[in-house]
């Protein structure tokens, strides 16, 4: 049986897959391009897009800026017509800029989490620009609604929904991601039923795709199966060719074991999912790094009282300098075993799917 499409607003994608907006760097205009170009919904990681730019210490927002078009631009091309978002967290002090960039520079969607981006509509109604929350419960998916609804009149072009398996920073406790009944499929359960209102107000629907942990074709066929109108899927395409890390980056994926995935305190006051090496054990004993902050990236980080630069972390793990950083990495990251390319990988996936598919 056929895989459905993926349908959000008049974008059509042929692939029911969105490739997670992965930071520093891991996901740019190579990786996103490839994505839309093979039917998927490609996404830019919009956290300090401009690291590599060679005034990005001394002009770190022009870089930024710079970056940003950059990359858009790119991965159109690449794309061929394919279909762009960009993942801008809520978090990012540069939040309102880098939204406003993006929209002037015609991205199809926008991906928000890490908060709760209730402004999100003020900055992309009245354009073409997708606006796409990132949620982790349903009590957030309908506080976003009713806010929304009454601010804008408007609701979510789609919704995306991150489980305890996620990599990267999660969207819950340590208590709640021991809790069983936060598994992906009864969170699921739980926005389809919160959504229900407000798609019945504007007669519309608003799309549900599930993410974290989805690593098989029989993961993304028993989500669908279940409601979701498609899937979110980071820590597999950072394992492929066009990814835009470096290719130790990517080997630290494949020589994971079960047990070297861990749960970590951020600097930034989150729980994330990342590798774990030697840096990672560092901090965790306390070993304070010396950092120099340059604009104090994201609100809640307190320059002057964190152990280590979140940014310049996973700056150094994109580059492959791990003794100076680490890898975000989802719960199943383990599995993976090579590195292909975006095109195998999402025929793989698509392939094993049709076989679960109601």
């Amino acid at each position: 049986m056929e895989l459905p499409k993926l349908k959000i607003g008049n974008l059509v994608a042929k692939i029911p897959i969105i490739q997670g907006g992965m930071g520093v760097g891991i996901s740019l205009s190579n990786l996103a391009g490839n994505v839309a170009l093979n039917g998927g919904i490609g996404v830019l990681s919009g956290v300090e897009i401009g690291f590599n730019e060679p005034d990005y210490y001394k002009n770190k927002k022009e870089a930024n800026l710079r970056a940003l078009k950059y990359h858009i631009k790119r991965a159109k091309e690449i794309s061929k017509g394919g279909i762009i978002g960009i993942n801008i967290m809520t978090v990012l002090n540069n939040f309102e800029e880098i939204v406003v960039e993006s929209v002037r520079e015609k991205i199809d969607i926008i991906f928000s989490g890490a908060g709760l981006p209730l402004t999100l509509p003020s900055f992309t109604k009245g354009t073409d620009t997708k606006v796409v929350p990132i949620v982790s419960s349903d009590r957030a998916a309908t506080l976003i609604c009713k806010t929304w609804d009454k601010r804008y009149n408007v609701i979510p072009d789609a919704i995306v929904l991150e489980g305890p398996k996620a990599g990267g920073h999660l969207g819950f406790s340590r208590e709640e991601l021991e809790d069983s009944s936060k598994e992906l499929d009864s969170l699921l359960l739980e926005v389809l039923e919160a959504v229900k209102p407000f798609e019945e107000k504007y007669c519309k629907k608003i799309p549900i795709i599930a993410g974290g942990g989805v690593t098989t074709g029989k993961d993304i066929a028993e989500l669908i199966n279940q409601g979701a109108s498609g899937v979110q899927i980071g820590s597999r395409f950072a394992a492929t060719i066009e990814c835009d890390a470096c290719d130790s980056f990517k080997e630290t994926y494949v020589n994971a074991r079960e047990e070297d995935i861990v749960l970590i305190n951020s600097p930034v006051g989150l729980i994330g999912r990342a590798i774990n090496n030697k840096f990672i054990e560092d901090a965790k004993d306390g070993l304070r790094r010396p950092i120099k902050c340059i604009t104090n990236c994201l609100k809640p980080c307190k320059p002057t009282e964190v152990d280590y630069c979140i940014a310049n972390a996973l700056i150094n793990g994109q580059k492959g300098n791990l003794s100076s950083g680490f890898v975000f990495a989802g719960a199943n990251s383990y599995k993976i075993k090579n590195i292909i390319s975006v095109k195998d990988l999402i025929r793989e996936l698509v392939d094993e799917a049709k076989l679960y598919i109601n």
